[in-house]
Formats: C-alpha cells, structure tokens, sequence
C-alpha cells in the first residue's frame, strides 16, 4: 500500500522550456528531489519565477504539496494540488497525489472521486488504481477494490506495494491464505515492507498461528512504529498485541 507517510509523487521535468530552446532552471532538481525543505524552496522559486509553463507550474505545485504533505501541512499539500489542478486539470499526477493526500486524511470517498478521474485522464495510471483499491477496500467495496488491484497488477506486476495492497484486500475479505501468498510475494521483492508484515500477522492471528503473528508484529512495528494506526484507520482494528 502507498499510504500515509509513504506518499510519493508522480513527478514530470520542465521539459517544455527545453524543447523552446530554454535553459531549464537548475530549481528543477531540488523541486522533484527527496528533501521536503529544499523541494519547498524549489519549487517556490519556479512557481514565483514568471518563466514557466501551465503545465510546468502544475509539477512545481504537485511536488511542492507532496512535500509539505510529508512534512504534516495537509492543508497547504492539499491546497497546492488544488492549484496543480487549477493550471493543468489534464494532468492525472495531479488529480493522484490530490486523491493521496485525501487517502492520508481517511477521506476516502473524496479521495475515489479524484482517482476516478485520475482513471479517466489515463487509463493505464497503474498508481490510481492501486490507490483506488486501497480506498474502496478500506470502506468495504471489496469486489470493486480487488478489480482495482488486479487491473495495478496487470500493469505493474512486480511492484511490492501493489501485491500488498491486493494482501490487504484479500484480509478485508476474511481469506487468510490468498492474504499470506501476496504479502509474501511482496516480502520476497521488500523484506521490509511493514505493512506485509502486519497484514501477514493478522493473517496468521484469523489462521491461529498466534508465534507467527507475534514474530511479525514486532518486526513490523520495528520497521514502522505507527503500523497498528494506518491499519485501524482503514479499517483492521483489534489485531495487535
């Protein structure tokens, strides 16, 4: 699953400045980069400089709102998607990362509304989809959220966080043993992804297999302290120790 704190955005380089024979500003870099504050700083400038592109100030915004999201600003994250809509509303990153930062609030009808329409602008967005399913999963729509999770698979099949995402599925639909081969698919290709190991915990917990789950619990909440909470905010509740 990309939930929560593991938000990434779906970033483009300001290649139309390139292609009109431009210089592209060397903000570009820090602007898409890893490290919220100097992405902030960034992608400032470029949104400040009057040298860009609608469809250049949308990416600037888009990687501006995911790295205030990632420093706990939802609202100014959530409000720089909105003006990433508002210069390029073709742009299905945005109406993603958007329809994520709802995720990350819980807000999860909201969230399907702009992944649906991420969907539309691009049916091969394997990214909305896969948060999608995590959404409908998480309010019940299980057949709908395990088709989304299938069609992600199709697109990308070797990606740890959407096999987990169907694990997650499958633990909503009360089959433990579906829930235990895709969260251990996704461990082969990322041993350390939490949310596996979680998921397979309470996996194992429905099977009884009480030594397993605890060895996955811990090292899940190793990995990721606050686990137990991404889980109970969608939906699995009661499970650990």
């Amino acid at each position: 699953m990309r939930v929560f704190a593991m938000i990434a955005a779906v970033t483009l380089l300001g290649a139309s400045a390139a292609l009109n024979g431009q210089t592209p500003s060397p903000d570009w870099k820090w602007c898409q980069g890893n490290n919220p504050d100097a992405s902030i700083r960034a992608c400032t400038a470029i949104i400040q400089s009057g040298k860009e592109t609608y469809k250049n100030l949308a990416v600037a915004f888009i990687n501006r709102g995911v790295s205030y999201n990632r420093k706990g600003e939802a609202e100014r994250a959530i409000h720089d998607l909105d003006q990433a809509i508002r210069y390029d509303p073709g742009s299905a990153n945005a109406f993603t990362n958007r329809g994520d930062m709802f995720l990350d609030r819980g807000e999860f009808n909201r969230a399907i509304q702009d992944l649906d329409q991420a969907i539309r602008l691009d049916p091969r967005h394997a990214v909305a989809y896969n948060d999608r399913c995590v959404c409908r999963a998480a309010i019940g729509q299980l057949r709908m959220a395990l088709a989304d999770c299938n069609q992600t698979l199709a697109l990308r099949p070797d990606v740890a966080e959407n096999i987990d995402s169907r694990g997650f599925v499958y633990l909503k639909m009360k089959n433990p043993d579906a829930a235990i081969a895709d969260y251990n698919a996704a461990l082969r290709i990322n041993p350390r992804l939490a949310t596996s190991l979680f998921g397979r915990a309470v996996a194992e917990r429905m099977k009884g297999n009480q030594t397993a789950a605890g060895r996955d619990f811990a090292a899940a909440k190793t990995i990721q302290p606050g686990i137990a909470s991404i889980f109970a905010n969608l939906g699995i509740t009661g499970t650990d120790p």
